[in-house]
């Protein structure tokens, strides 16, 4: 393999321009047949590949002093947040402008890869346009902050189980004659079937839950995305009751093609919150499609625009971070990380 190690690209002289992609060894698609095959558009020496936390953060220091203009990802959300939060931090530490950010769709959960048109299976030609100057427009994106981690969305409750419970499904199936049942709605029908629904079910009742407005004023929205009633100033509760899901985000998507979050990018500066109170599993497997397009309306499905909450409930809870589990905390803050990123658009690819 011609990958370049952490201490080959350490030794390398600093550049000013160019671009590189940046791999995670631990990822179920990133294998040699994927390596080799990006190695056909990219140097050896500008493809990175990380097994551990420390070799990240060693390669993320190597981005920085050589100067890339460009940086992919190459995985799922998981991936994107974490090279994103290693490499703003090197920045950070140095005093030096970070790159911006491409996406490459290697993974399972492509909330990331939906937002900016990169591909599934299509990473090599994604990238092979981008060299070939044909992908030149740039996305601004806002993040969010949560648990001391830039993410472009994060949750507590039965999403964070449901995400992992389809994770699980689609490893179970993937070497299977069922693996076409995995991807998209189906697949979140059934693992809401076989995991969610029997755990839920053993629960007694949802958690209470009090989420808190902690920064400036924020919105209650209605079922369109429009202000409804007055602002909640600082200080105030947004809401107070049970909960099953409060999750916030600056992106539409939550991976697998879900528009979850269809307010996200409305109100420049401010998150999309979305609690559910209360809903039963067979209402959600009933709505599966309008949940998916993000035209789902419901009462006790309550949305926001705010830029700093905080959300605590009477229990740990589950908590993803950009769909990656992070523990059961019973406190967490969701805020509007400083500055933006910018990423590589195919979604407006040139000549399209």
């Amino acid at each position: 393999m011609q990958t370049q190690s952490v201490f080959q690209a350490r030794a390398v002289r600093p550049r000013r321009s160019g671009y590189a992609v940046l791999l995670n060894g631990n990822a179920r698609h990133v294998n040699g047949e994927v390596r080799r095959s990006l190695e056909r558009v990219v140097a050896p020496e500008d493809l990175f590949l990380s097994n551990s936390l420390e070799e990240a953060r060693a390669i993320a220091d190597t981005v920085i002093a050589r100067g890339y203009e460009t940086v992919f990802a190459g995985g799922g959300d998981g991936t994107f947040v974490g090279w994103v939060n290693h490499i703003l931090d090197s920045a950070e530490r140095r005093g030096l402008p970070a790159p911006r950010f491409g996406v490459l769709a290697l993974g399972t959960g492509n909330a990331m890869a939906e937002v900016v048109g990169a591909r599934p299976d299509g990473h090599v030609a994604d990238l092979a346009t981008f060299v070939a100057g044909k992908a030149r427009r740039l996305r601004r994106m806002s993040l969010l902050s949560c648990e001391g981690r830039r993410t472009p969305f994060a949750g507590v409750g039965i999403d964070a189980a449901v995400l992992n419970d389809y994770r699980w499904l689609k490893g179970r199936l993937s070497q299977t004659a069922l693996k076409g049942l995995a991807p998209g709605a189906s697949g979140y029908a059934l693992s809401v079937a076989l995991r969610s629904a029997p755990r839920h079910l053993l629960e007694r009742r949802a958690s209470y839950c009090e989420i808190v407005n902690v920064g400036r004023p924020a919105y209650r929205l209605d079922a369109r995305g429009r202000q409804m009633g007055p602002a909640i100033r600082a200080g105030e509760l947004l809401y107070a009751g049970p909960c099953v899901v409060a999750a916030a985000s600056t992106v539409p998507f939550y991976g697998f093609g879900l528009k979850a979050f269809p307010f996200a990018e409305a109100r420049p500066g401010m998150l999309q919150l979305r609690v559910a109170t209360q809903l039963s599993l067979p209402s959600v497997l009933w709505n599966l499609p309008s949940i998916w397009s993000g035209e789902f309306v419901h009462e006790n499905l309550l949305d926001f625009h705010a830029e700093r909450v905080t959300v605590q409930f009477e229990r740990p809870m589950p908590l993803q971070i950009g769909g990656d589990a992070e523990g059961w905390p019973d406190e967490v803050a969701f805020a509007m990380a400083p500055g933006a990123v910018e990423v590589v658009d195919f979604a407006r690819r040139a000549g399209a």
